[in-house]
């Protein structure tokens, strides 16, 4: 999420002025570079410098902001509603069916203000919001947050169990759902803690519908006490929220186990909207288009916090569309364009059209964006800057790409790392767990070592806090002690990355994603990129499986291809070119089927769960042969495996 590898807590925080900080900061380099040695160092620090140097302005400009928010003990609630009185007839918000100005935004939040005042909710209270991309969806937290009402935004995929975990690991008092949604929540109302309020959202489509839960007397019409309640402003009695008091809960994506309730504060709020704005330079009069749920950090704050904090319009889909998005760019004028996950292969897919190089955006930014397609993406649709970012919603490991190199995630100053205290440290890559010394402490990984990054907390700091998860349990899981001293602590990202000799990091894979075979490391990620471009760009995830009496694990790729496109003799002789002898999976699987989350990650627990055993998957199933193709794996072949007979 944020860039800012050039300036450090330690050194900045404490300075009287920032320049100061920055003249300080020059000088201590001027130092360096006269008592250093070696020649190689120089030539580092020569090519290294005007980057980050522009990291070390945006931090600077960052911090600024933020301190003077802090200082002023203002809120999102409050720079939005200055935002429009400068400009209450600008485009807010705009979709396929609605174009919201500030000031209706604004009329709308203080309508739900008012509601849940009247209602008897308070600063402190939980209401969860479940509803879909939509003008309203930003109105209602930012209704809430005005009087100090936390909003739990729940991912709209999530039925059954799920839902009602993300209910109550949220602490919600009440409910606010879009009728879209009136099923799955009328399917675990009654399992819901008595005191959870129900209150139901309907859009224009069933603006009049009578509805299951209404009827029953489960749930309140909302829509109804909106019409009813004052717009000017908020209710006298409401109390405001301050500066550090919690905003919204976004939710992890869910990858493996329940989500999680990660807090985001007023203050963290400006921090990651600010830092993205300032890192890559836009401007006030951009115009931002993401097709991203709006319940999860890159959409809802990184892009709509460019609106309620800066006064830019931003463009929302309710559903990502390949073939739409530089459609969509172009008709509505955009200049910054976001992206997550998988995003960009799909869009690469599509066929060419004249929405291609049509189109006035200048920069797209996101975290995903693989290094195989990075050069194919950027020639396709003439895009002039790519800002790809790196950081978890829950986390301070936050670090930013700012000039376009190709496959960088984010880097390190090599002539003063010390500064910015994140780092990639030494680890197991399969449990994630530190490898410590003989003195009990972590090590720093070399240059092209993968390790574990991780992120000094310093309470106190916007930069450097770890506001962790409302589940206290599982905010502990994700911090490790001792780190460089006796004492310290650190966030634990969870991902393996790499740094090169100028200190830019590349993403390897996830811990317990990497698996051991034929006694080498094989990174998931790598093989997933290699074989998507084989099999043009479709869904692919690999893993590692378990064979019997056999050391390691083999790999595994289940390929997302239900109309059977893929020529399977090609490909094992692609593979056979494109990757080392121990990379190259073992055995294919064709998906019929796959699931996503709402950012747009591949789930393979499950798929790794159910191994190579055809009698239990009805998807083909082939299998490698000493010559490098591969055949398909029927019953017979799979029992000679398990018996050893088969051996790879």
């Amino acid at each position: 999420m944020i860039p800012f590898l050039g300036a450090g807590t330690g050194l900045l925080w404490h300075y009287q002025g920032a320049w100061h900080g920055l003249a300080a900061l020059y000088g201590s380099l001027m130092l360096l570079l006269l008592v250093k040695p070696g020649w190689r160092w120089f030539y580092i620090a020569a090519v290294t410098t005007p980057r980050d140097t522009i990291a070390l302005i945006a931090y600077i400009r960052v911090m600024l902001f933020v301190k003077r928010q802090e200082r002023k003990n203002l809120n999102v609630g409050d720079i939005f509603e200055a935002n429009v009185a400068q400009h209450p007839d600008k485009l807010a918000i705009v979709s396929e069916s609605q174009q919201w100005t500030f000031r209706q935004l604004n009329e709308h939040a203080n309508r739900v203000a008012n509601v849940f005042h009247s209602h008897g909710y308070k600063k402190g209270d939980v209401v969860g919001l479940l509803l879909e991309n939509r003008a309203e969806f930003v109105a209602t937290w930012l209704g809430l947050s005005k009087i100090g009402v936390i909003t739990p935004l729940i991912n709209t995929n999530l039925r059954g169990a799920s839902l009602q975990h993300s209910i109550k690991v949220g602490n919600c008092t009440a409910l606010i759902y879009g009728i879209s949604y009136r099923t799955a929540v009328m399917d675990i109302a009654k399992d819901l803690p008595a005191h959870v309020g129900l209150y139901q959202f309907n859009d224009e489509t069933h603006s009049t519908e009578a509805s299951d839960g209404l009827t029953q007397g489960l749930a309140q019409q909302l829509n109804a006490l909106l019409d009813a309640a004052p717009k000017d402003k908020v209710a006298a009695g409401a109390t405001r929220p301050d500066h550090q008091d919690k905003l919204v809960y976004i939710y992890t994506s869910g990858t493996t186990g329940l989500p999680k309730a990660a807090v985001i504060t007023h203050s963290r709020y400006f921090f990651i909207a600010a830092g993205i704005h300032y890192a890559l330079g836009f401007r006030d009069n951009d115009v931002f288009y993401t097709p991203l749920p709006l319940y999860h950090t890159a959409g809802g704050v990184m892009s709509m916090g460019q609106a309620l904090l800066f006064g830019s319009t931003v463009v929302i889909r309710k559903k990502f569309s390949a073939s739409g998005y530089f459609a969509d760019c172009a008709r509505f004028n955009c200049t910054i364009a976001q992206y997550i996950g998988e995003m960009a292969r799909y869009i690469l897919a599509t066929p060419t059209t004249s929405h291609d190089r049509q189109h006035q955006v200048r920069m797209v930014f996101g975290n995903g964006l693989r290094p195989q397609i990075w050069t194919q993406f950027v020639e396709r649709f003439k895009i002039a800057k790519v800002g790809e970012f790196y950081g978890a919603t829950e986390g301070n490991a936050n670090i930013m790409n700012n000039d376009s190199t190709v496959g960088a995630i984010g880097f390190v100053s090599r002539i003063l790392a010390q500064l910015y205290p994140i780092s990639v440290i030494r680890a197991d890559l399969h449990t994630g767990e530190p490898i410590r010394n003989e003195k009990g402490l972590c090590e720093l990984c070399g240059v092209l070592e993968p390790g574990v990054f991780i992120g000094k907390i310093v309470k106190g700091n916007p930069c450097r806090e770890f506001l962790g998860y409302v589940d206290a349990k599982a905010s502990s899981k994700k911090v490790v002690y001792d780190v460089f001293c006796k004492g310290d602590m650190a966030f634990i990202s969870g991902d393996l990355l790499v740094a090169d000799e100028r200190g830019y990091l590349y993403f390897k894979d996830r811990t317990g994603d990497t698996f051991r075979w034929k006694g080498e490391n094989v990174s998931t990620s790598e093989v997933e990129a290699q074989l998507s471009n084989l099999v043009g760009y479709k869904d692919t995830i690999v893993y590692g499986v378990s064979i019997p009496q056999t050391e390691g694990r083999a790999g595994m790729a289940a390929i997302y291809d239900p109309t059977r496109e893929v020529n399977v003799d090609t490909l094992g002789t692609q593979l056979s070119t494109t990757l080392p002898n121990y990379a190259r999976p073992i055995f294919l699987r064709f998906l019929r089927r796959i699931d996503l989350t709402g950012t747009f990650k591949l789930r393979k627990v499950e798929l790794q769960q159910q191994g190579f055993n055809p009698a239990a998957i009805e998807d083909e199933l082939f299998y490698v042969q000493p010559n490098g193709s591969y055949a398909p794996l029927t019953e017979s072949i799979f029992q000679s495996i398990q018996r050893n007979e088969v051996r790879f």
